[in-house]
């Protein structure tokens, strides 16, 4: 949803609250796509705090399904949008971009609702997501889920690297003559 600013930074000290829907059924990234389950609207506070500065705070809450870092089951992940933000509105986009303020989400005096959740989902995104936290993962050989029982298969797979190291203890239980 775009959101014309303008009326807001016609008079100072002005003040525009609002809900917003989230039209975004996805959350797509380099990651991959990852649908939105459900989503609770925009709140947003638009505040003119004078000489054309706003400040901006939204919230709303998303649930997102995100794969198990370790078994890949899809699970069903609450991230919660809470932000305030400062615009100076005097600023042209060439000044933020050199002063790495990066404000995709407003383009002249237009706020791209959006992209305002995208920045801050990309913000929010958890860098691990466990079903549980005992989740056992999946077998490096068969691929069979180990949450769901043992596959059978023999997982005595240790890092090549760590050979030498093995062979040493292995040597301290015999006797040699």
């Amino acid at each position: 949803m775009l959101i014309n600013l303008s009326d807001v930074t016609s008079r100072d000290y002005k003040t525009v609250s609002m809900k917003a829907e989230i039209e975004a059924d996805a959350f797509v990234s380099k990651l991959g796509v990852f649908p939105i389950v459900e989503k609770t609207p925009l709140k947003l506070k638009i505040a003119n705090m004078g000489k054309r500065e706003l400040e901006i705070s939204a919230s709303a809450d998303l649930t997102v399904v995100i794969p198990c870092s370790r078994c890949l089951e899809d699970v069903r992940k609450q991230i919660s949008i809470q932000t305030v933000r400062k615009v100076d509105m005097k600023d042209t986009e060439e000044d933020r971009i050199k002063d790495l303020d990066e404000i995709s989400y407003i383009s002249g005096y237009t706020l791209d609702t959006e992209r305002l959740v995208y920045d801050e989902l990309l913000i929010r995104w958890p860098g691990k997501v466990l079903c549980r936290e005992d989740c056992r993962g999946i077998c490096s050989e068969c691929g069979a889920n180990l949450n769901e029982g043992d596959c059978g298969c023999g997982r005595e797979s240790l890092d090549p690297r760590m050979a030498v190291i093995r062979s040493i203890f292995n040597g301290f239980g015999t006797k040699e003559p």
